[in-house]
């Protein structure tokens, strides 16, 4: 295989997670007595540009299927970052009602919702059926399609150009990353501003946040990386900022090369830290393998013990995360009974390869289960919040990563 960005020979192996289907691949019913596409799930580092990155086994079109079961607007505390991040680009680019605002993975229209309560034009752009429909029954414009230079190419052509482009939690997710940021490039005004928010692969690493690895994400991007991927696709990094979602994230800003903006000092400090940790080396990935499986085996022996000693233990949060801890660890229904989600897109399905029922919330106040798993342990908070009434019948709530917890 060959890098995804630069085309060098990949030879150097991070991770290897096994067999997995699709994490987000949720199963009905009537797919239970048919078998399943099992893909390899392993992490390769490009030792020429140190992007990490999947091995391709499955393509884009199977994975974002008409049927994506992804909802952002779910998660509240997801919605209050989103709202927070569009006062913050209204307050500092001094967008109004004469600019235009893209988002490249609207999904369901989650933040493009505040865009247009702004007062400000929008539209999204989202290849996915089901949260496009759900984006315009919010009344926002959906351009259902999947992002890249033709599609940027044509909106240009259209005089569609954007001052502000949102990225949220999709650089991570393309195959042909040289494509898709070219794109950026071609939409945006001469002076606007792209932002770009994905998970930093130094939390996946310090905290061995495996879990995170899944099919749909090809890359796992660090800013060393990142900013070399942009330079080779015209546009230049101008500020970096630290976020806490999804367990330790970045937002990076991108204009134009030569764009107006000045270089933050935020970038050359991030850079420095990162080359500091080792991004730039083998060695820096080297524990990953062995802490994972420390996680998988700590989480086993909870659910074995639990089992042995009579406890019901159900999981929360129907997440793609969850889906490859469940995975890698062989868990199945006679140790986790169900799996319970808001979501009613997953309510009513399964688990992609462990075929663990999916189910809603009044099952858990029903059956009131003595461990509850929290999958999604970067939402730990906001979950343990809004299940806290299982408190009054001693339920326990419990995560495995980055290392098992059950209080």
């Amino acid at each position: 295989m060959k890098c995804r960005h630069c085309a060098s020979e990949l030879t150097l192996r991070v991770l290897d997670l096994g067999t997995s289907p699709p994490s987000n691949a949720y199963l009905d019913a009537d797919a239970l007595d048919a078998p399943e596409a099992y893909f390899p799930l392993r992490l390769m580092l490009c030792e020429t540009c140190w992007l990490v990155q999947t091995e391709d086994f499955a393509g884009r079109e199977a994975l974002f299927a008409d049927d994506y079961a992804y909802f952002s607007a779910f998660s509240t505390s997801w919605l209050d970052h989103s709202r927070r991040y569009v006062e913050a680009m209204i307050a500092r680019f001094g967008l109004h009602g004469g600019s235009m605002v893209v988002e490249v993975a609207a999904n369901d229209g989650y933040l493009l919702q505040y865009v247009r309560e702004a007062g400000i034009p929008c539209f999204g752009i989202e290849p996915t059926a089901s949260t496009a429909a759900a984006a315009r029954q919010r009344g926002i414009e959906i351009v259902e399609r999947f992002f890249g230079v033709a599609l940027a190419a044509e909106l240009a052509g259209a005089g569609r150009h954007a001052d502000v482009i949102a990225a949220n939690n999709v650089l991570a997710h393309v195959p042909d990353i040289n494509d898709f940021v070219d794109g950026f490039a071609r939409l945006l005004k001469p002076g606007g501003v792209a932002t770009f928010e994905f998970p930093h692969l130094c939390e996946l690493v310090a905290n061995t946040q495996f879990d995170t690895v899944y099919h749909e994400h090809y890359s796992y991007l660090s800013l060393t990386a990142v900013e070399r991927i942009f330079a080779a696709n015209g546009l230049s990094v101008f500020d970096v900022e630290h976020l806490p979602t999804h367990g330790g994230s970045l937002r990076v800003y991108a204009q134009r090369a030569g764009g107006p903006h000045p270089v933050e000092a935020s970038v050359a400090a991030l850079l420095a830290e990162e080359q500091g940790l080792g991004v730039a080396t083998p060695q820096y990935y080297a524990a990953l393998q062995s802490g994972s499986e420390r996680i998988r085996n700590d989480l086993l022996r909870m659910l074995i013990d639990a089992r042995r000693d009579g406890l019901a233990v159900a999981a929360y949060g129907a997440a793609a995360k969850g889906n490859t801890l469940m995975n890698f660890a062989g868990v199945r229904p006679d140790l986790v009974r169900y799996v319970v989600d808001r979501n009613p897109a997953k309510a009513g399905r399964f688990m992609p390869g462990s075929r663990i029922p999916i189910v809603g919330e009044e099952t858990l106040r029903n059956d009131r289960p003595d461990i509850i798993l929290i999958l999604p342990w970067n939402l730990r908070d906001e979950l343990a919040g809004q299940l806290a009434y299982a408190r009054e019948w001693g339920a326990r709530f419990a995560v495995a990563v980055p290392q098992l917890q059950i209080a």
